[in-house]
């Protein structure tokens, strides 16, 4: 009988047991294939998305992207959130350990009172307590409690990771799309320069003929209302430069600047849209995407806190003691006769708890019903961004392709009515609406261009590529880490090869989530 009990106690000290229900990805709504796929330029075959931004050719943009990359504050949020759930396991991986370990000490001084009943004269009324020691309770991890609060930890962990990856993804497509827009923007200005320009031409000779005499002041007025409505957007497209320039510099981590030196002076062409982009398959696109890997890991540690308060339903074992020296003079403590200790195992068992503890259960599991819900509508709009994103970039191409023979046949128009102007074969009339149009057509091709251009970003961006660039790099910059080192003692937990090995065995323990089902099971 008494190999049968110690058996029993060896398989309870050894924490074999992992109560509350293990982790399995819930299955998800995922396309097959693209609804577009049959167009020539969307190739199914998987391409490295890293540095996708890349594909424009533009030093100029590859040069704000790591700059963005090493200096943005919402980024470095992000890498602050990383070591604070590298924290955090540690805290997890701590309660393996026995609980509480404390050294003690403690003098008191008494008199009693010589007139308390049953007071003997043969005990002093006055005397002096010394005491030096070391107690410690250590509960085991019987039911898994401990190493469930590990899995949730490995998988916080790991979401902190996915989230940091999501705002770079998030921070890259930025930069790139008010980049763009820059562009865009500039291109417009020069158009709406150069159309002002071919408008004070016409108005010109508008002023020379009513000034002789062979048109009426009507054809001046005209001429002249349409320039000034041309020039009056210069100011408010400038005004648009600078004001999406103060969005980019932000984005940089600097305060609002002038970024000629980085932009260069004078308008640049819109970054030019590859002529295909690889999409892979949808299934490709969601394991690469960062936010749908942060919304699973955050159902992975919902499901392990599951496990964490069904374990509240059954006894908790624990070993308590303590050791000390104890005397009533300080000279007698530091002899052997001073020394006492007292332990044993302990059971704790909240038998009565009102159903307290199965409606906290209750709660943990509603909110992993919850998360799930959560994760399957990252999956369902990961899917929409990119259709949409897929969408845009076909839709701007084509129209791109039509405006450019617009804008052609618009530039022969306003040439042929202002020969005809000249030579008094039509009226003023025809110049104006000739010139209207040139105006309209060519500030929308320019715009299609920058849409084309800003739906390229979207769609790289709806891919999830980007965040692969950190690979090797630590989460923080060197001097942000020496300045907390200097605040607080962190041990090795900043050093690189710590992160990078936390991370890792988070991912490894993460692959192994699915093989709990060797453990006994509740």
């Amino acid at each position: 009988m008494k190999r049968y009990l110690c058996a029993g106690l060896a398989v309870l000290l050894s924490g074999c047991f992992m109560i509350g229900p293990d982790y399995v990805e819930p299955p998800v709504p995922t396309a097959d294939d693209w609804i577009e796929t049959a167009d020539p330029s969307l190739r199914r075959d998987r391409e490295e998305l890293s540095a996708w931004w890349e594909v424009f050719g533009d030093p100029v943009l590859d040069e704000l992207v790591e700059t963005a990359y090493r200096q943005n504050k919402s980024l470095l949020v992000a890498a602050g959130r990383v070591v604070e759930a590298q924290a955090r396991r540690g805290i997890a991986i701590g309660g393996l350990f026995p609980q509480i370990q404390n050294a003690i000490g403690s003098f008191s001084g008494a008199e009693l009172s010589e007139n308390r009943a049953n007071q003997s004269q043969a005990f002093d009324s006055v005397y002096s307590d010394w005491q030096v020691g070391f107690d410690a309770a250590w509960e085991v991890d019987v039911w898994g409690r401990f190493r469930r609060g590990i899995e949730a930890s490995d998988a916080e962990l790991l979401a902190a990771v996915a989230s940091y990856d999501d705002v770079l993804v998030s921070l890259i497509g930025e930069v790139a799309a008010n980049y763009v827009q820059i562009r865009t923007l500039q291109q417009i200005l020069f158009v709406t320069q150069a159309n002002a320009m071919l408008q004070r031409r016409t108005y010109e000779i508008a002023d020379a003929k009513f000034r002789n005499g062979l048109v009426t002041e009507l054809d001046r007025a005209q001429a002249e209302s349409l320039l000034r409505r041309t020039e009056s957007l210069v100011p408010v497209t400038q005004a648009a430069i600078r004001q999406t320039q103060n969005t980019l510099c932000i984005l940089l981590g600097m305060v609002p600047r002038d970024l000629s030196h980085l932009l260069g002076d004078g308008p640049a062409t819109i970054p030019a849209a590859p002529a295909e982009v690889a999409l892979g398959v949808p299934a490709q696109m969601l394991r690469r995407r960062p936010d749908v890997r942060q919304a699973e890991y955050e159902l992975a540690a919902q499901s392990a806190r599951i496990g964490i308060a069904t374990a509240d339903l059954l006894p908790a074992f624990s070993l308590a003691g303590t050791i000390s020296l104890a005397a009533e003079d300080f000279s007698d403590l530091w002899t052997g006769d001073s020394f006492e200790g007292f332990g044993g195992p302990r059971v704790r068992w909240a038998i009565l708890n009102y159903g307290r503890i199965r409606n906290n259960i209750r709660v943990e599991d509603a909110r992993y019903q919850q998360q799930i819900a959560v994760y399957e509508n990252t999956v369902l709009l990961a899917q929409q961004e990119a259709e949409d994103a897929i969408a845009g970039f076909l839709g701007s191409r084509s129209e791109v392709a039509s405006l450019d023979d617009a804008v052609n046949a618009s530039k022969r128009a306003v040439d042929l009515a202002n020969l005809q102007y000249r030579e008094g074969t039509v009226d003023y009339i025809r110049v104006l609406n000739a010139q209207q149009d040139l105006f309209a057509a060519t500030e929308r091709y320019v715009r299609a261009q920058g849409n084309l251009a800003f739906n390229v970003v979207g769609l790289y961006r709806a891919l999830g590529g980007g965040w692969q660039i950190r690979a090797g790099d630590d989460f923080l910059p060197e001097e942000i880490r020496d300045q907390m080192r200097e605040r607080t003692n962190w041990g090795g937990l900043l050093d690189s090869e710590t992160q990078e090995a936390d991370v890792e065995h988070a991912e490894e323990e993460g692959r192994r989530w699915q093989w709990n089902w060797l453990w006994p099971r509740w």
